[in-house]
């Protein structure tokens, strides 16, 4: 599915709408998913990754949104949360993360946890990986099932890690955590997908396919070979402006590899 233009709300879901953000880049593919989480009718909402400290953007957010019952953050980074305090200030609403420095007005998230806003039930996940904090929002609703990822399953392409925060390890147990979930991908930046479990299973692949081709090259240029070495066999046919996030996800997987 094509994105919306830039701050118009979209519905996805019954009870999900997203909100693009205008921060296009190689990072952020499109820009940042913003998402508006709702039962029909009920009058409060719950906002998703409010994205960078972005006035347009967060303002356009807020008219879509009306009452905010609370500010979920995925993880940390800037393009995620840069704005929740904004928000929450305006919206004189609660911010809550996995990680407590990012929360304001209430504690921070547990795994297993379910939160009760805006007439639905969200699941907390912590799904470690890309970086220690992440978690996604798992939800039902009238049959339809859906869980908020952020960029632990992205909507295009794959997620970076970047150690040491970013653990391979940690990365695969939560896609395996999440293949064995259904109902579609509310990603943090790219298209929604229809059906988690088999995506979570193609990035399981897609990683366990990079790992054994590392392998290769490890046995090739030598065991004590650098992230950089290695992605210039096995990244040869890839863009080289992708090459430097290429070697971020290379140095985690050397580190799972060595153990």
């Amino acid at each position: 599915m094509s994105h919306p233009a830039y701050g118009v709300p979209r519905s996805v879901t019954p009870f999900a709408s997203v909100v693009l953000e205008d921060n296009p880049g190689p990072m952020t593919l499109d820009g940042t998913n913003t998402w508006l989480l709702r039962a029909p009718g009920a009058p409060g909402c719950v906002v998703v990754d409010p994205g960078e400290e972005d006035v347009p953007h967060l303002e356009r957010v807020l008219a879509a949104a009306g009452p905010v019952e609370a500010v979920l953050i995925t993880h940390h980074h800037g393009d995620h949360v840069g704005g929740a305090e904004w928000l929450a200030r305006r919206a004189d609403a609660p911010v809550r993360a996995f990680d407590p420095a990012l929360c304001r007005g209430s504690g921070p998230l547990r795994d297993g946890e379910v939160l009760a806003h805006a007439g639905l039930s969200l699941e907390v996940l912590h799904t470690p990986g890309h970086t220690g904090d992440s978690v996604c929002f798992a939800l039902e609703h009238d049959g339809v099932s859906a869980v908020v990822t952020g960029d632990t399953v992205l909507g295009r392409g794959t997620t970076v890690i970047i150690p040491p925060d970013g653990k391979l390890g940690e990365y695969l147990d939560s896609l395996r955590e999440l293949a064995g979930r259904s109902g579609w991908v509310l990603p943090g930046h790219g298209p929604e997908l229809a059906d988690l479990a088999a995506v979570a299973g193609q990035y399981l692949a897609h990683r366990e396919g990079r790992l054994e081709q590392i392998r290769v090259a490890l046995g090739v240029l030598g065991a004590g070979a650098s992230a950089r070495e290695v992605v210039e066999v096995v990244y040869a046919d890839v863009d080289r402006g992708l090459w430097p996030a290429a070697e971020l996800s290379v140095m985690a997987q050397l580190e799972y590899l060595r153990g």
